[in-house]
C-alpha cells in the first residue's frame, strides 16, 4: 500500500513523532495506521528508557490551586531551551492539573494517573521525550490543604511557593508566599528548628568566639547573641519582610491577627548535581547527532 502525505501527517498528529519516523513506520507496517502508531509508541518508550539516566536539572515549577487545596509540581528537562518549548509547557500544565485533582504526592504512583486528554502521565512523558529528544521527569509534588487562606506565588518559571494561613486573607497569604519564594526560609519559627541544628550551630559559634580570648561569660553572651541572629535569619517570622524590610514577617502577621500554618517552596534543580560539559565538546556532540539523524532519514 502506498503511503500518502496525508497519512504521514495524520500519524504525526496522532503520535507527535517526526515526519520521517512516521513515514518509515507506515511503510514498515503496510500503511496500517494503528500498527504504525503502536510501533512509534514502543520506539518512544525505548528512547525514553535510554535517556532516563541523563541529568534533567532544568525545567519549570507549576502551581495550581482550587478552594482549600494547592499543589506545586516540579517538572524537569535537560535544557532551558526545552523548558520553554510549547510541548513541554503544555505537559507541565496538564501534569499540575492532574496532581491537583488526584491528591497524590508520590511521583511513582502518580505516573499511572490520567491526564485530561486520557493518556497516563507516564505515557505522555515518554511521548514527550521522543518528541523533544531530552530526558523529561516529574520530579516532585507538594500539596497544601487548609481551611483558611491559601496564597501562592511563582517567580518566573523556576521558583514557586505556597503559604497557608490561619487568619488573615488570600492577599496576605500571597504576599508571604512572595517572601518565601524570594528569601527561602528554612522554618516557620524557632519551634520548628531541630535541636541538632541548633546544637551544631552553637558549637561552631562557641569555637569561633573562644578564639577571641575573651572571658567565658563574655563568650557565652556573644554566642547567645549570634544564635538569636541565626534563628531570625532561618525562620520565616524572624526575617525582614521582603516588601517592607522595616517590618518582620512575624510583626506583619501579628498585625493581621494571622499565623502561618504551612509553607512549601520549590526551586528548579535544587539538590541536583548538573554535569558541567565542555562547550566545544557539546557542539561536536550535537553535530554528530545531526549527522546521524540525517543518515537515518536518507536510509
Amino acid at each position: 500500500m502506498a503511503v500518502s502525505a496525508s497519512m504521514v501527517k495524520e500519524l504525526r498528529e496522532r503520535t507527535g513523532a517526526g515526519m520521517m519516523e512516521c513515514k518509515k513506520a507506515l511503510v514498515e507496517h503496510g500503511g496500517d495506521m494503528d500498527a504504525a502508531a503502536e510501533h512509534l509508541r514502543k520506539s518512544g518508550q525505548a528512547k525514553a528508557d535510554k535517556k532516563s539516566g541523563r541529568v534533567a536539572a532544568d525545567g519549570k515549577v507549576v502551581i495550581k490551586a482550587n478552594g482549600g487545596s494547592a499543589v506545586a509540581v516540579e517538572i524537569n528537562s535537560e535544557t532551558d531551551f526545552v523548558a520553554k518549548d510549547d510541548n513541554f509547557l503544555e505537559f507541565a500544565d496538564a501534569v499540575a492539573d492532574a496532581a491537583l485533582a488526584s491528591g497524590r504526592t508520590d511521583v511513582d504512583s502518580f505516573a499511572s494517573d490520567t491526564l485530561a486528554d486520557g493518556r497516563s502521565v507516564e505515557t505522555a512523558r515518554t511521548e514527550l521525550v521522543a518528541k523533544v529528544g531530552e530526558n523529561i521527569s516529574v520530579r516532585r509534588i507538594a500539596r497544601v490543604e487548609n481551611a483558611g487562606p491559601i496564597g501562592h506565588y511563582t517567580h518566573g518559571a523556576k521558583i514557586g511557593a505556597i503559604v497557608a494561613l490561619e487568619g488573615g486573607d488570600e492577599a496576605l497569604a500571597r504576599d508571604i508566599a512572595m517572601h518565601v519564594a524570594a528569601i527561602n526560609p528554612a522554618h516557620i519559627d524557632e519551634s520548628e528548628v531541630p535541636a541538632e541544628t541548633l546544637e551544631n550551630e552553637r558549637r561552631i559559634l562557641t569555637e569561633q568566639a573562644q578564639e577571641s580570648g575573651k572571658p567565658a561569660e563574655i563568650v557565652a553572651k556573644m554566642v547567645d547573641g549570634r544564635i538569636a541572629k541565626f534563628l531570625k535569619e532561618i525562620t520565616l517570622v524572624g526575617q525582614p519582610f521582603v516588601k517592607d524590610p522595616d517590618v518582620t514577617v512575624g510583626k506583619l502577621l501579628e498585625g493581621a491577627s494571622a499565623s502561618v500554618v504551612a509553607f512549601t517552596r520549590f526551586e528548579v534543580g535544587e539538590g541536583i548535581e548538573k554535569k558541567e560539559e565542555n562547550f566545544a565538546d557539546e557542539v561536536m556532540k550535537q553535530v554528530e547527532e545531526a549527522k546521524k539523524k540525517e543518515a537515518e532519514a536518507q536510509s
